[in-house]
């Protein structure tokens, strides 16, 4: 009996190797002339659907087709994907002869898509691999040997479902955004204006906040040598005369009365697993790097399969670096299995390293961001840390305060995890029932305060939140709307909260001061604190000042081009991300088997069809844009393509 021939398929040259050399004994490796990325790997394996099996294991990199509109329309270019024709002439020669396609893509739906190209390339030299059972596809989500042995003998069938959606979106980008060699481009795309459109939004918010005055109390009592500062259980009021009222009321009552002492055991949770999304937050608010620097390859999944050997990657980070140490207590018996979070792409592993780095070879900005995932990794992989949580409840006169201390028991992660805080505050005793004069009593005003600019991890967040973009190309939006001169990113010098933070805001400043129930000295307020009990821009926490943090301001020509879209009168806002969203559940509805590509298709192309119309009836709207922009000078001229308006 003839031995089958299967030909396996990965999306890159790295998992092509690694489950080469998880299913084979004797591997031979094959260079392709012309192209150094690419392998091809041949060894032998028993797979239980097939047999006996002579295995050929070759990668692409990425999408093989390219997509775009004819030589009359040139200069309208892809988006996205390109060309890689080496792999694909590498697929064709291979497939001649193969019994069996094996793709070997991440389990995601852009790969889905992958999947039919790869298929489509290879029955063009071999038809038989155009009919069902004949391409398969394997599901797994990281390369440990275990899981793609699983994976080898588990295939299952391509999802043209999730295919189409893919292509759908493909072909609607294509028309919908543009590209030119033009040196000063305005445009409307789906990604790139919507984000415009966040950073406009909390621009005009900032730029036409109106400030308010508002009145609290304050409540001190100094005991065994510790100040404990009262928050007041109404926050604050609006209301001079009625905080008056009660102030004075307050006075009148010469004691306040403990009413509530409770102490219990509480926790601070260790972070989640890292994806690619929150590494480039992090990156930003811890490190002050651009996202764009931190972009490791994409992952949405916060969970780690249970089938991982995290123990022995945790036992490789004890080989050096400042973490070698906690990294040995973790591996001698500290370990706990990473919490679980709420995304799983089944497609990757949260990222984590695989093999021990030696900090020394990486230039210092890859070092703090090796240091960073590192130190990540293993917190996730430790135990929560532990303290016990004071609660007293006070009433002075006819209002009810609450103070809260801290006594931290076990640090465990944070030992490591030195991005995060936890603070103790002492208290000191207190039983139920215990009367005492306040030290210390005061009224304070003070105004609310603005918003702040967005800042980068609050763009990225905002973005991942509405679907704009996906995880490996949020960043590049950000910054393609900055080379357009749309938007202006200037770091900012500001106390940043830590992640996970459970510390109080910061004190509201004094107007008046009463001391043992006596009015004292005025002092004028100094901070501002926000309507509702933050402190405004200044309460970011008390975690440390990060110099780092980019926020996003737009220029002039960035909000002239948002308020002439919405000049222009759209049923749906243009600077809102509700065709996005709406884009988005056409593709679910597609993966559904609820409707089909083409008819999403030739509905969206009608819907671009009425904006164009409309743009066309109302330029007067966007030609706002030559006046109010004081960099660019702009013509009238006009080219639209579908939902995109450009001028220069």
């Amino acid at each position: 009996m003839a031995v089958r021939t299967v030909l396996c398929v990965a999306e890159k040259p790295s998992i092509a190797k690694a489950i080469a050399n998880h299913l084979g004994d004797q591997v031979t490796t094959h260079n392709i002339q012309g192209n150094p990325y690419v392998k091809n790997y041949e060894f032998n394996y028993t797979f239980p659907q097939w047999g006996h099996c002579r295995v050929t294991m070759t990668s692409v990199l990425g999408h093989l087709l390219s997509h775009e509109f004819g030589p009359q329309y040139k200069s309208w270019t892809s988006c996205n994907p390109s060309a890689l024709f080496d792999a694909r002439i590498e697929v064709f020669r291979h497939a001649r002869h193969t019994n069996v396609l094996y793709i070997w893509t991440d389990c995601d739906r852009e790969s889905e898509h992958i999947d039919t190209e790869i298929r489509s390339v290879a029955a063009q030299s071999n038809q038989a691999l155009g009919r069902t059972g004949s391409t398969v596809r394997a599901h797994f989500s990281n390369i440990e040997r275990a899981h793609i042995i699983h994976a080898a003998h588990h295939p299952t069938t391509l999802s043209e479902p999730q295919a189409d959606a893919v292509a759908s979106r493909i072909e609607l980008d294509l028309r919908r955004i543009n590209q030119s060699e033009a040196s000063q481009i305005i445009s409307y795309g789906s990604c790139q204006f919507l984000t415009l459109g966040f950073i406009v939004e909390r621009y005009l918010r900032v730029q036409n906040f109106t400030p308010e005055s508002f009145w609290c109390i304050k409540l001190m009592h100094q005991k065994a040598g510790i100040k404990v500062n009262f928050t007041w259980t109404r926050k604050h009021l609006f209301d001079k005369m009625t905080a008056v009222v009660l102030y004075e009321w307050c006075l009148t009552s010469q004691n306040a009365q403990v009413k509530k002492v409770n102490t219990t055991p509480t926790s601070k949770w260790k972070p989640l697993p890292l994806t690619t999304l929150e590494l480039q937050k992090c990156g930003s608010r811890f490190l002050g790097t651009d996202s764009q620097k931190v972009l490791y390859p994409r992952t949405e999944t916060d969970q780690f399969d249970r089938g991982m050997d995290l123990r022995g990657l945790v036992q490789n980070q004890a080989q050096g670096g400042c973490w070698a140490g906690y990294a040995t207590i973790l591996a001698e018996g500290g370990f706990s299995w990473p919490r679980n979070g709420r995304n799983n792409d089944k497609a990757h592993p949260p990222i984590h390293f695989v093999n021990f780095v030696n900090p020394v070879t990486l230039s210092h900005e890859e070092q703090r961001v090796h240091e960073f995932v590192v130190r990540r990794f293993l917190a996730c992989c430790s135990k929560d840390a532990q303290g016990s949580k004071t609660d007293i409840s006070v009433l002075y006169g006819p209002e009810a305060f609450n103070a809260s201390g801290l006594v931290i028991l076990e640090r465990i992660y944070l030992d490591v995890y030195v991005y995060d805080r936890w603070s103790s505050q002492e208290l000191p005793s207190f039983i139920e029932g215990e009367v005492f004069e306040p030290t210390e009593a005061l009224l304070s005003e003070s105004t609310t305060s603005p918003p702040g600019y967005v800042t980068e991890p609050d763009l990225l967040a905002l973005m991942n939140a509405n679907g704009i973009g996906t995880d490996a190309t949020i960043a590049d939006h950000i910054v393609t709307i900055i080379n357009r001169q749309h938007v202006e990113a200037r770091a900012q010098a500001r106390q940043v909260r830590h992640e996970n933070s459970d510390d109080e805001p910061e004190e509201l400043p004094a107007r008046a001061r009463v001391r043992n129930g006596r009015i004292g000295r005025t002092t004028i307020a100094s901070r501002r604190g926000g309507r509702n009990g933050g402190a405004g821009r200044g309460s970011a926490g008390r975690g440390g000042t990060i110099t780092g943090v980019r926020e996003s301001i737009p220029t002039t020509l960035g909000v002239a081009l948002v308020e002439g879209h919405v000049n222009m009168g759209f049923e749906t806002n243009l600077t809102k991300p509700f065709l996005r969203k709406e884009m988005e559940l056409k593709m679910n509805a597609i993966c559904n088997g609820q409707t089909t590509k083409a008819r999403v298709v030739s509905e969206t192309i009608e819907q671009y069809r009425e904006v164009y119309a409309r743009m066309q009836q109302h330029l007067d709207a966007l030609r706002t844009v030559r006046t109010k922009s004081r960099r660019t000078s702009f013509s009238a001229d006009v080219i639209v393509g579908c939902s995109e308006v450009r001028f220069w």
